[in-house]
């Protein structure tokens, strides 16, 4: 069964793992560099540091997947708007952390008091879109050629879900 809990720095050589494979061999994060565990570090700590959560899907001691939200846009008008991350490893895909990861992600928000929360998918991740649209966010952007990976350029379609 899968628990979805706080993540800790112990999580961090496993979220690493998912994250670097999700570079490698995904248009999910438009990096072209993998990262080393210092990298994770700093981005748990400023992320839990500024009090958005960090999250992980488990089953038994095995980390699937991991979700955040952080700001928006860096502008004080955006301070009830949040953008999600979600990332599940390959081999647990399509078994449910995703939603549970979702899931969990939304009532945190809502929680914090926010408005909106928002996510930036690229336009060839189905799972990804269905997902979201399956709780409740609606597609209401998309922006053609926005990035650049695996030779091609890729468009971003935005989602929302209103929490209150």
């Amino acid at each position: 069964m899968t628990t979805i809990r706080p993540a800790t720095e112990a999580d961090l050589p496993a979220i690493l793992a998912i994250y670097n494979d999700a570079v490698v061999n995904t248009a999910a994060i438009w990096n072209d560099d993998i990262v080393d565990l210092d990298n994770r570090i700093a981005w748990f700590r400023t992320r839990t540091g500024q009090g958005f959560p960090v999250l992980v899907a488990v089953e038994g001691d095995r980390v699937l997947g991991y979700a955040s939200y952080g700001d928006f846009r860096a502008f004080q008008g955006y301070r009830f708007t949040v953008e999600n991350s979600i990332y599940v490893a390959g081999d647990a895909r399509g078994k449910g952390a995703g939603s549970a990861l979702l899931a969990a992600l939304v009532d945190a928000a809502r929680a914090q008091g926010k408005h909106m929360m928002v996510a930036g998918i690229e336009a060839g991740n189905d799972v990804s879109l269905r997902l979201h649209a399956k709780q409740g966010f609606v597609e209401t952007a998309r922006m053609p050629e926005l990035g650049f990976k695996f030779g091609r350029y890729l468009d971003l379609v935005f989602l929302q879900k209103t929490l209150d």
